[in-house]
């Protein structure tokens, strides 16, 4: 995520803004060209300073106020790009604050794979395999079976429980986890898709068995056997994360979301100019003029990450908070991480 400033005054903005509070304009992100942008009205379409191109606001913006995306008018669809991928939304009238929560938290995570590079298709042009998220709230009847967070064929579920806070921490406690975010629950489950889109049926699958394990083995017998008597004890040394080594498929998935994790965090470093110049020659040290993009090398990535969880971490622990990157990672963990970064480069290439 970049830095975003008001293309009219100036002023500082932030992704999930709709108006600027400086100056008063209507501001948007274009997607199309990957830029937070104020806009201009003249009545019938929407104009941006960085672009030619004349917009309208997304239906979910203008009518429920749900988003901030805009949509090129050659574009036939009265919903952005994020917002048509969402094929069930819970009902606004009792659950807002978590539409709202989920669509930001899916918003971003379409920003990094824009940026990236990455294959989107959606639902209604590639019905087979094609992307689509439903966001369900548990039913109120004592029989009926939870909803389950996941993938299916394409299609994405998340619990809108997740979007509240105080049960996201009980789920979070109860697992045992270190880390749990909506938007940690999204790259997870996106990694899961690009496992059939990128891995499945490509040349790289045997390659993916060697790094991540064979896929074949029953994956409901191993989560159960995982849930039963929880990891290896070793699981530090070669996964990046304790679910991960329930199945291959998890730990692709927990293994691309921290992939996602490290460059989201890394470019919002760039922008910032955040640099780190340590008074010991033993200690991280960081030059933002040196923080990779999309194009350096995966050794450069983590080797700027390192340093900059150095930090992240210690400010956090300062503020009596968490670590921000509760985990370590190992030899084997980083080496998975390099092939998502090289299957994504292929991806994009």
């Amino acid at each position: 995520m970049r830095v975003f400033h008001c293309s009219h005054c100036q002023q500082l903005v932030f992704f999930e803004n709709s108006i600027c509070i400086n100056c008063g304009h209507t501001l948007a992100f274009l997607p199309d060209i990957g830029v937070m942008s104020s806009l201009v009205n003249d009545g019938e379409v929407w104009t941006s300073p960085h672009s030619q191109t004349p917009y309208r606001l997304c239906d979910n913006y203008t009518n429920e106020n749900i988003c901030n995306w805009a949509v090129p008018m050659a574009d036939s669809q009265t919903l952005c790009i994020s917002c048509r991928l969402t094929q069930v939304i819970p009902d606004p009238g009792k659950y807002r604050e978590a539409w709202y929560r989920l669509e930001v938290a899916k918003r971003r995570l379409l920003y990094s794979l824009l940026d990236l590079g990455c294959p989107i298709e959606e639902r209604s042009d590639q019905p087979p395999h094609g992307l689509a998220f439903q966001f369900l709230a548990d039913s109120e009847s004592p029989e009926a079976e939870p909803v389950l967070t996941g993938h299916c064929d394409g299609i994405i579920t998340v619990n809108i429980a997740e979007a509240d806070d105080a049960e996201r921490e009980r789920r979070r406690c109860e697992m045992r986890e270190p880390y749990r975010t909506l938007l940690g629950h999204f790259r997870h489950e996106i990694g899961h898709y690009y496992w059939v889109r990128l891995i499945r049926d490509s040349a790289r699958l045997d390659a993916w068995r060697e790094s991540f394990g064979d896929e074949r083995q029953s994956y409901p017998e191993a989560l159960q056997t995982h849930y039963q008597n929880g990891p290896p004890q070793d699981w530090q040394q070669r996964f990046v994360s304790a679910y991960a080594s329930a199945h291959p498929w998890e730990d692709w998935a927990e293994t691309w979301a921290h992939y996602l994790h490290m460059t989201d965090t890394l470019e919002i470093a760039v922008d910032c100019g955040l640099s780190l110049r340590p008074r010991r020659a033993d200690e991280p040290k960081l030059d933002a003029r040196r923080l990779p993009g999309r194009t350096q090398s995966f050794d450069t990535v983590i080797e700027h990450w390192f340093s900059l969880t150095y930090v992240l971490n210690n400010l956090s622990r300062g503020l009596g908070l968490p670590d921000g990157y509760p985990f370590v990672l190992s030899t084997p963990a980083i080496e998975k991480l390099r092939f998502v970064h090289e299957t994504i480069d292929a991806a994009a290439d």
